[in-house]
């Protein structure tokens, strides 16, 4: 019998010129595919259908002055003390979780490469008429503050491949404020690649065009997977040169800055915690976990006894949720740090993040992991480490039983993480229900997979569009992924299983199951060598690319057929595998 824990991956363990660029509509109207019926609809309205009623809907609720447009920082500063000291300088911050800093003006001539319509209209109120604008431009880059804005630079610690950093902090972000739209969701906006903070150590506090990109790109394609992330509004990219030794193998090199828009819901992350525990600001700490837990965590009574308890359980399960979702999509975040976790559980600080191209759970995305401890198999391990300190970040304000319930609590991340893959991958195989041979139909299609090197993204999207008799004569011709696993000696034995525990679904219709996993396999995602063409074009002032791949990868689960000209579905290109990242941006 095919052991799933053994086989499968998730073993725990300043004004300038400004030039517009602006968006492509959704799916073109020459896509002829772009049809509904590509999303299993299960009597509610598709994501394609949802996402366009909201794009042309009455625009006359929306914010057509940035006058009108206010954020705030009062409730975040009237929480907790400030930073006694003011200005960017970098210095060890005490007894504080945010100091005073104002963004660095990026040298222009400035351009807008992309915005993202969905954030601006959908979370921030905003018409895109005010694009247009030369405010605008000045606000998403730092040259102008917000109506309102008073930014702040977040203190905080964390461990770093497994060792303790000590202080770390916003070194290239600004928190501009919070903003409450109109359906009542409070969202931070933070500018990343804004200048120097108290926090940037020996950085410059600057980002580059290809992080950037890839940040806004990537946190957008992951929202429309249906994964828990933060958000980007927009792309910003300037001709101020910022020095960049990419691979840290001494090749300096000028490269251009950029800074991106993005919000969250909370920027707060494990290492928010852990620096206040390391210095004993237990109060502060307190202060800190009461706030998180009355802003983000309701159902959490404020005046219960074991509140505390009660939101690390939270988080150890929403973590493990998380992290199954990053797995079920091939998603590896790269710098897998504490200070890179998220308290609300999403998917913050895009770095050398990757999409896996050929199945393989030794897949780390970023080349300055020597030794693969954030690859891709090894994601549910580093969230059980990451939840253990934020157990001992938590330790001084637990009794010995709460510690004890605490450490259980811990204990049981394996299972609801183990839980949660099956039934993902379970909804990416179409099954129903419950079967005795689920586990190892998982396992033995991943082996066969890792043996066969098939493309991960592609093997499920093409299991999803082959119909029952395409499966039993094997008529892959239109199918690279599945010819590239059928050479494997088991793949009869696996899909003679598979084919028999469909049959068993008595009252599931073919086109139904079809229709069902191709909403949870996407044909589109972020893959690097996508990605690298479009920071090739970008650093030539051509954000065609840009543009294309955010409209792709907004309806990732729907066959475009610009996307299929492009070669978004076909088979990577060779030079893809030689791509690096890093951290280095």
């Amino acid at each position: 019998m095919w052991c799933l824990p053994e086989v499968v991956l998730f073993t725990v363990v300043a004004a300038t010129s400004m030039t517009i660029v602006h968006m492509l509509d959704f799916c073109h109207k020459a896509d002829s595919e772009c049809q509904i019926q590509d999303i299993f609809l299960s009597g509610q309205q598709s994501r394609a259908q949802i996402i366009n009623s909201r794009w042309n809907a009455s625009v006359l609720n929306l914010i057509q002055n940035l006058d009108h447009f206010r954020v705030s920082n009062e409730k975040l500063k009237g929480a907790f003390p400030i930073d006694e000291v003011q200005g960017n300088a970098v210095r060890t911050v005490k007894n504080c979780i945010f100091s005073e800093s104002s963004p660095t003006p990026l040298k222009g001539p400035l351009r807008l490469a992309a915005v993202s319509k969905d954030v601006l209209e959908g979370l921030l109120d905003l018409d895109m008429a005010v694009t247009q604008s030369e405010d605008f431009l000045l606000y998403i880059s730092g040259g102008q503050r917000l109506p309102g804005s008073q930014p702040l630079a977040h203190r905080y610690g964390g461990h770093q491949f497994g060792y303790w950093a000590g202080q770390l902090g916003d070194g290239r972000a600004h928190l501009l404020g919070q903003y409450t739209n109109r359906k009542g969701d409070t969202w931070e906006l933070q500018l990343k690649g804004s200048g120097k903070t108290p926090y940037s150590r020996s950085g410059d506090g600057r980002a580059v065009i290809r992080s950037s990109l890839r940040e806004f790109l990537g946190s957008e394609a992951m929202h429309f997977l249906g994964v828990p992330t933060s958000r980007a509004a927009s792309f910003v990219v300037s001709d101020e040169p910022v020095l960049r030794d990419q691979f840290y193998d001494g090749n300096v090199r000028a490269e251009r800055g950029a800074v991106v828009l993005r919000l969250a819901k909370s920027w707060f992350r494990i290492g928010s915690l852990e620096i206040l525990s390391h210095s004993g600001e237990l109060d502060l700490l307190r202060k800190l976990l009461d706030f998180v837990i009355e802003e983000h965590f309701p159902s959490i009574k404020s005046d219960h006894s074991d509140k505390y308890l009660a939101f690390y359980s939270r988080v150890v399960n929403d973590t493990a949720h998380l992290i199954a979702q990053w797995t079920s999509v091939g998603f590896a975040h790269g710098v897998c740090n504490t200070d890179n976790f998220s308290l609300v559980s999403i998917t913050i600080d895009y770095g050398p993040f990757g999409f896996m191209d050929s199945y393989n759970p030794g897949f780390v995305p970023n080349t300055s992991d020597d030794e693969g401890r954030y690859s891709v198999g090894r994601q549910a391990g580093v969230g059980f480490f990451n939840l253990d300190k934020l157990l001992d970040a938590l330790r001084p304000l637990l009794t010995a039983g709460q510690q004890q319930a605490a450490e259980r609590v811990l204990k049981g991340y394996a299972d609801i993480y183990k839980a949660r893959i099956h039934q993902l991958f379970k909804a990416k195989l179409g099954l129903l229900g419950d079967d005795v041979e689920d586990d190892d139909i998982i396992a033995l299609l991943l082996q066969v997979m890792e043996d066969t090197q098939a493309d991960f993204p592609m093997t499920f999207r093409q299991l999803s569009e082959a119909s029952a008799p395409q499966l039993h004569n094997r008529n892959f011709t239109q199918a690279w992924a599945l010819e590239d696993l059928s050479s494997h000696g088991l793949f009869a034995d696996w899909l003679s299983m598979y084919l028999q525990r469909l049959s068993r679904q008595s009252h599931d219709q073919d086109a139904t199951r079809q229709a069902r996993m191709k909403g949870v396999n996407p044909r589109y995602v972020l893959r690097n060598w996508m990605a690298e063409s479009a920071i090739r074009k970008a650093e030539m002032n051509d954000f065609s690319e840009v543009a294309l791949l955010h409209r792709i990868l907004s309806l990732p689960f729907i066959t475009q057929s610009s996307a299929e000209e492009a070669g978004y579905a076909a088979r990577p290109p060779r030079w893809a595998q030689r791509l690096k990242v890093s951290c280095s941006s």
